[in-house]
Order: C-alpha cells, then sequence, then structure tokens
C-alpha cells in the first residue's frame, strides 16, 4: 500500500480549541540513552559484547551470551527481516490514543537481536526486508522505525514517519535574520521542501540588503520587522505571526574578531551577546509559550527550533574567541529551551558548522562551509528528524575527536 501524498491542510477555525500536546511514554534506563545519542545524529548503533563479539537489544547492562559488562555502542547495519506485524487499534496510552490504528513490527536485525519497531506505511508484510533507523519521538527518546529498502512515491508522507520528523512540507517557517548570509540559501532550500509560508525577520526594513530582491522573488517568502535586540518588537512579532510558526529558525549572528586583552574587547563582546544569547532569550520567551502550546495542532503543528551554531561552541577558536564564547552560552541556553519545549512535543535542533565561505572568514584557509551547503544540511535535519547537526569538515573532525580527547582539541586550537 502506497502512502497518500499529503494535503495541504485546511484554515484552522480559530473557535475550535487547540489540542493539548500529549506525549508517548518516556522512561528509559540510563543505558537506553547510548540509542538517544545515535538517533540525534542519524547513526544506527546498538550494542555490542566486547568478549563475544555479538550484538543485543534492548540495551542491558550485561550480555544476554557470555554476562560480560563490556558492552559498548557500535555501528550496526540498519536493516533486518520483518517476522510479524501488529496493527493496533486500541491502547490505553493517551498519546497513541489519539494516532490510532499504529502499525508494528516483529523484526530481525541483520546483526542478530530481533526487536519491536515502529513501521512505515509502505513496507510489505513477513519476509520482506526492511530498512532500518533509529528515531527520536515526540517525547526526546530514541525508537527503532522501520521503511522498505526501495524508494516510494510521497514515503515521507507517511502519518507515523510525520510524528517522529519536522518535515517543513505545508508548514510554516521563522527565519530570524533575513540579513544572515544564511538566510536566501535557508528560504530558497525551505520553498523547494515545500514549505507552505516562510516569514523572514528584517531589522530596519528601511536599510537596503544585497539579497532582499532575491529573497522576495521567492515564492511563499513574507519578509517581517524583526529586531532582536529589541524585547518589544520581539514581543510584537510573536502576537502578529506567533500561532503561524511550526518552525523557527534561529540565524542570529556578530561574527567580530577580536584579542581578549584589547581595549574594546568588552563592549565587542557585549554586542555579540545581546544579538546572539540575550536574542535567542527574546526569540524563547515570546515564541517558546505558544509553539510549546500548538505541538499537537493537527498535521502541521508546531515541531522545531533550529539553531545555527559555529561548532567552536564545543572547543573555543582563540581567533573568534567572542562568538566561541557566546555560541557557547546559545548552545547551554539550546539545552535549556529544549526541555521546555519537549513538553510540547517540540524539538530543539542544533547544527554546528565549520567556517562560512562568507567575509567574516575570508583570512581564514578552506576547508570552508558553502552558506547552501548548510542551508541543506538542515531541510535535512528536519526530514530526518535529527537533534544535532554537524555539517563541513572543520565541523565533522572536531565532533569525531571531542569524543576521542577533549584536551588534545583544546590544546591545538589556533595552531
Amino acid at each position: 500500500m502506497m502512502a497518500e501524498p499529503l494535503a495541504k491542510p485546511r484554515r484552522k477555525n480559530p473557535l475550535e480549541r487547540t489540542q493539548q500536546p500529549l506525549l508517548p511514554p518516556s522512561a528509559r534506563s540510563r543505558k537506553a540513552h547510548g540509542l538517544t545519542l545515535a538517533a540525534a545524529s542519524g547513526r544506527f548503533m546498538i550494542q555490542c559484547c566486547d568478549e563475544c563479539g555479538r550484538y543485543t537489544y534492548p540495551p542491558r547492562d550485561a550480555c544476554p551470551h557470555c554476562l560480560s559488562a563490556d558492552l559498548a555502542f557500535r555501528d550496526a547495519q540498519p536493516s533486518g527481516v520483518l517476522l510479524s506485524e501488529t496493527r493496533i487499534e486500541v491502547t490505553s496510552d493517551p498519546y497513541f490514543r489519539e494516532h490510532m490504528p499504529w502499525r508494528t513490527g516483529l523484526v530481525k536485525l541483520q546483526c542478530g537481536p530481533v526487536a519491536v519497531v515502529h513501521m512505515h506505511g509502505d513496507c510489505g508484510g513477513p519476509g520482506s526486508e526492511l530498512l532500518l533507523s533509529l528515531q527520536l519521538d515526540r517525547a526526546g527518546q530514541a525508537v527503532l522505525f522501520a521503511k522498505p529498502l526501495s524508494e516510494m512515491p510521497h514515503m515521507e508522507d507517511d502519518r507515523q514517519w510525520r510524528e517522529l520528523t519536522a518535515d517543513p512540507k505545508h508548514r510554516r517557517v521563522l527565519i530570524t535574520d533575513g540579513r544572515s548570509p544564511m538566510a536566501l540559501p535557508l528560504a530558497a532550500s525551505l520553498s523547494k521542501a515545500g514549505a507552505a509560508k516562510v516569514f523572514v525577520g528584517i531589522a530596519d526594513r528601511w536599510k537596503p540588503f544585497a539579497t532582499k530582491t532575491a529573497l522576495e522573488a521567492i515564492e511563499g517568502v513574507e519578509l517581517v520587522e524583526l529586531d532582536l535586540t529589541s524585547e518589544r518588537a520581539v514581543q510584537d512579532l510573536a502576537m502578529d505571526i506567533g500561532a503561524k510558526v511550526e518552525i523557527l529558525v534561529n540565524t542570529a549572528d556578530h561574527v567580530r574578531p577580536a584579542h581578549l586583552f584589547d581595549a574594546a574587547a568588552a563592549g565587542t563582546a557585549r554586542e555579540t551577546l545581546d544579538q546572539t544569547v540575550m536574542g535567542m532569550m527574546r526569540l524563547a520567551q515570546a515564541f517558546g509559550p505558544i509553539m510549546r502550546a500548538r505541538g499537537a495542532d493537527g498535521a502541521t503543528g508546531a515541531v522545531a527550533w533550529v539553531n545555527l551554531l559555529s561548532v567552536h561552541a564545543l572547543s573555543s577558536a582563540p581567533q573568534f574567541g567572542i562568538q566561541s564564547a557566546a555560541h557557547a552560552a546559545c548552545l547551554s541556553l539550546s539545552q535549556w529551551l529544549r526541555g521546555e519545549l519537549r513538553q510540547g512535543g517540540v524539538r530543539v535542533i542544533n547544527a554546528f558548522a565549520g567556517p562560512l565561505d562568507t567575509e567574516w572568514y575570508q583570512t581564514l584557509p578552506a576547508p570552508k562551509v558553502a552558506p547552501k551547503t548548510l542551508a541543506d544540511a538542515v531541510v535535512d535535519g528536519l526530514k530526518r528528524g535529527l537533534e544535532d547537526i554537524y555539517v563541513g569538515d572543520v565541523a565533522k573532525d572536531i565532533e569525531a575527536r571531542l569524543f576521542d580527547n577533549p584536551k588534545a582539541v583544546e590544546r591545538e586550537a589556533g595552531q
């Protein structure tokens, strides 16, 4: 059975009650969060015993084959064979009661274990081969999901799949800083992905900027007044379009190289923090409660908040120390925000990138990240339901080295 294309949603009746967000069961053991780590970045990892070399599922403290406690999460073959399937029609769980019927199956993983998985509507019957992935559900916990091996039309519109992703199709998006070099490629990528509307915030709209004409030429784009340094401006926009925004992409940045011992460094830091950290705080206070309340608002309810961050939020770059410190603060703030928005089933996505190929990073050597590459990665992350996205060689290298030896990354920074 092929998935039906998602129809454009009807305009909501303002007199109807907004459905309250409900979350799927979220209780997990500490060991099970190894699956959460893998799902957040789009990897398929399950426990593998270092003694006997056999994979095991679900996560546990000791190997069921040899009783060894050396169980590490390792990449595994993301495929399996369907043994049996169940179409659940009745449940006592409040979240799943609103999403019945729900298709599940018992799958023999290619690497050995047998697991219960959520199933895409296009999956075949018992004996069929399936492609598996680890996904984050609305409660932010990892679950197994199965799809057919081969692509089929409208697969991304499957009802159960959309519950585990943040696909922008037919959704309305706010890009917070239209003067950012990321605004134009993001607006183009989101429009191509089927976004119903892309609001682009512009501070001081009377001031010209290079990409204004190109932005206005994209179908579905609307420029709106938004100054992240003004609490009043952010609140006014939230009152105007807050109930329409299902995905918010925070592109605010303020790149100004400065030496720590420079006399003007404190002033530069103050401006950067006001634009980034305090700007994000103002956005969270204005748009956060509305998005959290709309987490279950129909097929296109609020689903995601995206922060574009420098990978040096994880490891400071001395030549861009102020930006590194500001983005590190934004990362901490995003984790706070994640805890608040999770109550409404809205995910917070952090996209970490190395130096962009823009004028502020002119003196840095390659490799650099093209703005379009970052924009496409963000849209891909939304479609796949990721939580952490690493874009570019520098970001991926720092991610891998931080897992290996954080002190080595710290010592080698700026060399």
